[in-house]
């Protein structure tokens, strides 16, 4: 963690005092005094109180902002003695620091009903791990309102849209007829029910899911947008209650994957009853899927709930709260053998990536940040007597801390093997995996390392696998990829037609026999040495884990030179960190910066490129005589958006943005290609 991020806010202050007498640290937290207006007292979750703040940073600098608004805030946590609050800032602050988010509300956990006050850092950590967007922030201070000590708090984020939090695209206010209204969307599927249906929310029509919008907000939202949403919503709950659900898989088109088993598995790590009682999920524009997230509330999490005991060995999915919420949705999910498949492949993967270790190293280290503070906390507000429902008491800090250890030690492997009882009769969860990534094998892609930006290419002479500055022209470094046997992808050289294979010998694990360069084959579908699980690691990274070794695709010693190796290598906890194991698979350019997105058939003398700047589709030939067909842009639905002759190219700048197919004939037969526009 880090102990310093608060030292950045010096320069976005309003004004840099002086330590004085007034303004001490008292642990080796930062220190944070907040005064209202005559002192009046914060008893509102609505009304605000004007106040001015002086933050005492770890250094001893005295920060101090003025005319901030603060006012209570949650739901049964805003009944306990000690109270959770929200600061608004009168313009937007980087009040985090400049890796956070720049906005004017901030939040103050007091996490109360959490004796070992880590509960919701520690999962906003989870998140981290297995790769969602954004997880809230876990700062920590200790609090003085109006001269009165108050504890230990989390400074965290508000769950609103914009960059760094939940970073979906802001809507025209007000709308206009022209307005793409497909997104940005962030709902909460709220067993709490805190919505004026019709207003800021509504019920969902066949499960009768309470969803609450919180963006766009209630005094901007138009009838329309109310109305798309809820329509959208009901069209996933449609597909979910199909008469030929599971087998038509309908509602997999309705939900990014990638961030559904993430979020989910989160939820049953961390065992939070309510975490199917409060669900936050977000639409992307002109994309029809839900994203799930981010993590939020988490203090009775992990075993902190006395109404349903130890749950180190229960689903959440089998008895957390929110039937009037998400729960019914996950329940009708676990019904569908690609969900079962999906949650025990994933939760596989986090295992081998040291799921369980990182989280008992997490609670160590953030223990280790609030002790000292947590032990003038209970001095205030006493550790024995329970404040909400914990499930233990005890009366030294440590054994709250220990209680969360030996829970996640029995909970983590218990998920595993449940998540695999639950696979479909005769599945193997070892042999087969998730196909998160969308490939479209008429599509060329780059796979460029995240450290370096060289990309992966082949030296044509020997066959192996360097990386290499990134050349538009280059054939060598572009690759299809495209779906193999068991959910595993096979990546295949445009320039040679050669696959990307694995020759490591000999019986090897994840974490040994490692070392061997990687090379290219002939492309056979049949064979394990060219089969490769792209698994995502967040911010749009990839590793490629070979099915033949469960090794990663590691640039050797992280050079960006031409010609470094790519090799076969450990895969294990730091996979998700590693910059040599982290690579970018994007749509590869063409020489003028198009992207090229039309394969089908290597052999033909043209390829269709599409430019994002100008949003052109031009098919690429050496003369008009080479593409004398029609061409045909159909969207999502299939409803015919423009027909162009090849020869001429079309602009899509006219149509909403999503995703398009663009189909077409020649003398070779019928072509597509996605297009997102």
């Amino acid at each position: 963690m880090k102990t310093n991020s608060m030292i950045a806010l010096a320069a976005l202050a309003a004004c840099t005092l002086a330590v004085s007498a007034q303004h001490q640290r008292l642990t080796d937290l930062p220190h944070l005094y907040i005064e209202t207006f005559n002192g009046q007292a914060v008893t509102s979750k609505t009304t605000e109180v004007p106040a001015r703040i002086w933050l005492v940073t770890r250094q001893d600098s005295v920060l101090h902002w003025d005319s901030l608004g603060i006012r209570g805030r949650g739901n049964s946590t805003w009944n306990m003695a000690k109270k959770p609050y929200r600061l608004r800032f009168p313009k937007k602050e980087r009040f985090l620091g400049p890796t956070r988010a720049n906005a004017r509300k901030w939040t103050l956990l007091a996490n109360h009903g959490d004796k070992a006050l880590i509960r919701n850092a520690l999962t906003s950590r989870l998140g981290d791990f297995v790769g969602l967007p954004f997880n809230p922030a876990a700062e920590w201070v200790d609090l003085t309102l109006n001269g009165q000590y108050q504890g230990t708090y989390q400074v965290s984020d508000h769950i609103d849209v914009r960059r760094r939090r939940v970073d979906v695209e802001e809507q025209d206010v007000p709308t206009a007829d022209t307005s793409d209204i497909t997104g940005g969307y962030l709902l909460e599927a709220d067993g709490f029910k805190d919505f004026s249906s019709g207003t800021d929310g509504f019920y969902s029509r066949y499960y009768n899911a309470a969803l609450r919008i919180h963006y766009p907000d209630r005094d901007d939202i138009a009838p329309s947008q109310f109305a798309y949403i809820a329509a959208h919503v009901r069209s996933f709950e449609e597909a979910l209650r199909s008469a030929t659900f599971p087998d038509d898989g309908a509602w997999h088109a309705y939900v990014d994957s990638t961030t559904l088993a993430n979020w989910y598995i989160a939820t049953e790590v961390s065992a939070n009853i309510d975490g199917f009682f409060s669900t936050y999920l977000y639409k992307h524009r002109g994309d029809d899927r839900f994203y799930w997230g981010p993590l939020w509330d988490y203090d009775i999490a992990y075993a902190n709930d006395n109404r349903k005991g130890d749950t180190s060995r229960q689903l959440m999915v089998d008895v957390g709260y929110g039937s009037d919420a998400a729960r019914p949705w996950v329940e009708r999910m676990w019904q569908d053998p690609w969900f079962q498949r999906l949650i025990a492949r994933r939760y596989d993967e986090l295992l081998g990536a040291g799921l369980e270790s990182f989280m008992l190293r997490q609670t160590d280290s953030l223990a280790a940040v609030v002790q000292a503070s947590a032990e003038r906390n209970y001095q205030r507000w006493g550790i024995s007597s329970r404040t909400l429902r914990e499930v233990v008491l005890y009366s030294s800090y440590d054994d709250y801390v220990a209680y969360l250890r030996r829970f996640i030690q029995a909970h983590v492997p218990y998920l595993r093997e449940t998540f695999r009882a639950r696979l479909p009769e005769g599945s193997d969860a070892d042999d087969s995996v998730v196909p998160y990534f969308d490939a479209d094998p008429t599509t060329a892609y780059t796979i460029a390392n995240a450290g370096t930006a060289t990309v992966l290419a082949i030296d044509a002479a020997t066959d192996l696998v360097e990386a290499r500055r990134a050349d538009a022209g280059s054939h060598t470094q572009q690759w299809t990829v495209e779906q193999a046997d068991g959910g595993y992808y096979i990546i295949i050289n445009r320039a040679t037609g050669y696959a990307l294979a694995d020759p490591t010998e000999g019986e090897a694990t994840a974490t040994t026999n490692v070392g061997s360069r990687l090379t290219t084959a002939v492309a056979d579908r049949g064979d394990k040495r060219q089969h490769w699980n792209l698994v995502p690691q967040g911010n749009e990274r990839w590793n490629l884990v070979s099915r033949h070794t469960r090794h990663a695709a590691n640039l050797s010693g992280g050079s960006a030179a031409d010609g470094t190796a790519v090799l076969s290598y450990t895969s294990d906890s730091r996979d998700a960190t590693s910059a040599n194991r982290l690579w970018h698979i994007e749509p590869a350019r063409d020489g003028q910066g198009n992207s090229v997105v039309g394969l089908d058939g290597r052999d033909a003398d043209y390829i269709l490129t599409y430019d994002p700047a100008t949003a052109r589709l031009h098919f690429r030939a050496a003369t008009a005589a080479d593409v004398p067909f029609a061409a045909h842009v159909v969207d999502s639905s299939g409803r015919l958006c423009i027909t162009f002759q090849a020869a001429d190219g079309a602009s899509l700048a006219r149509l909403p943005h999503g995703l398009y197919i663009v189909t077409w004939h020649d003398a070779r037969g019928q072509h597509s290609a996605k297009v997102r526009h």
